[in-house]
């Protein structure tokens, strides 16, 4: 180093020479140069065209718009109901824009109320569409919130199913599963219970998966997730209503009581009571019928509220004691002989109701003899009288 200096001065050549600051700069550059990487080299080489932003075109500035953000309300709390579009499907569900700083997760499980075993999220939702969400938890470090649909839907099917209940009208449910104690049936999307008590004409088997029943509620209860719905009390009503005093019905004997016997009737529950099986004595009910023997009988009465109906086979005996002899004989011209027995007691009720005004004439005489041809007051409280008589009588 002193050697270099020594001849420096020797040779007259200043260090603040420009020929020599030359150098001194190129050698510099040089030396960046090489301690620059790969990528920093193609980089200042290859870095592309220089975009120049500018917002003097622009109805806000820069500042405005940071200031637009920070004023904004992204407050969203757990249960709240907000409208969203779905934009993505995602491993498990989608995203959901609902206007948050960031986009909403709806897993495939509460995409929807309405689904079977197996479906995948493109089965439930479509995309780009709009709908609500209710949010079910609160955000994550990623600011995400998780929503639902499945929770909207079911608040919304609990509605449904107690209106019905008020109008207590019959309605239509498919059975989805079976088990021991009866069926499950999907009831605007919600599980009701079926007992196999309350299921009319068959039996709670794997047959009767994917059957559409009618039912009727018999228990509704939101707050214990309770929902027990009755086949027997549908059919019941729907029979019920096209029934009438007189009609002939067939059935089928269930079981036989000291009192009778009981007469299932397109899934109702008749009874053929004892003193109207025939008009001769019965002594022994089990040599006149039999569980699961089919017969016709009249009904003479029904009690619509309850369901119930009297039962007769005396009425369509040909002959009195014809059950005890030959039952066959009555089921077989029981049209025929109620024809007949309607005849009769139309006549009968006739009759009487000659009898009753030729009773009430006698009677009407008596008290305008007893009056006196009174007045006109008098006369009307007569024949009103007469008038509830002939009610009575007749």
């Amino acid at each position: 180093m002193k050697l270099a200096a020594a001849l420096l001065f020797l040779t007259g050549v200043n260090a603040f020479t420009p020929s020599l600051v030359n150098n001194v700069a190129q050698t510099t550059s040089l030396s960046a140069t090489a301690t620059m990487s790969r990528f920093d080299r193609i980089k200042a080489n290859w870095k592309g065209p220089t975009i120049q932003t500018t917002d003097t075109n622009v109805e806000f500035s820069y500042d405005e718009f940071e200031k637009a953000v920070a004023e904004t309300d992204y407050s969203f709390n757990r249960n709240d109901v907000v409208p969203g579009t779905i934009v993505q499907y995602d491993n498990g569900g989608c995203i959901v824009d609902i206007g948050a700083k960031a986009s909403a997760f709806l897993p495939t499980g509460e995409a929807s109320l309405f689904q079977s075993q197996g479906d995948t999220i493109e089965a439930l939702v479509d995309l780009d569409t709009e709908m609500n969400f209710q949010i079910i938890s609160e955000e994550d470090e990623n600011g995400q919130l998780l929503v639902s649909v499945r929770r909207i839907q079911y608040r919304e099917a609990w509605e449904k199913v107690q209106a019905k209940q008020v109008e207590d009208e019959v309605f239509e449910a498919k059975c989805i599963d079976v088990n021991r104690g009866g069926a499950i049936c999907l009831v605007e999307g919600l599980r009701a219970f079926l007992p196999g008590s309350h299921l009319t004409g068959q039996l709670p088997t794997e047959d009767l998966i994917g059957q559409t029943l009618p039912l009727k509620f018999l228990e509704v209860n939101q707050e214990d997730n309770k929902l027990v719905v009755s086949n027997r009390k549908a059919v019941v009503e729907k029979q019920m209503s096209d029934l009438s005093r007189g009609d002939i019905i067939q059935g089928t004997v269930k079981a036989l009581k000291p009192y009778g016997a009981f007469v299932e009737v397109g899934g109702m529950s008749g009874l053929l009571h004892i003193s109207q099986i025939s008009y001769d004595r019965i002594d022994d009910l089990e040599k006149v019928l039999q569980p699961g023997l089919n017969v016709k009988c009249m009904i003479i009465d029904h009690d619509k509220v309850n369901g119930r109906i009297a039962l007769s086979t005396k009425t369509l005996e040909p002959e009195p004691g014809d059950m005890l002899r030959d039952s066959s004989k009555v089921f077989e011209l029981a049209d025929e002989t109620a024809k007949k027995y309607h005849e009769r007691m139309e006549a009968e009720r006739k009759a009487r109701e000659e009898a009753a005004k030729d009773i009430v004439l006698g009677l009407g005489d008596s008290l305008d003899d007893l009056t006196g041809g009174g007045g006109s007051s008098d006369g009307e409280e007569a024949d009103s009288s007469i008038d509830s008589l002939i009610d009575k009588l007749v």
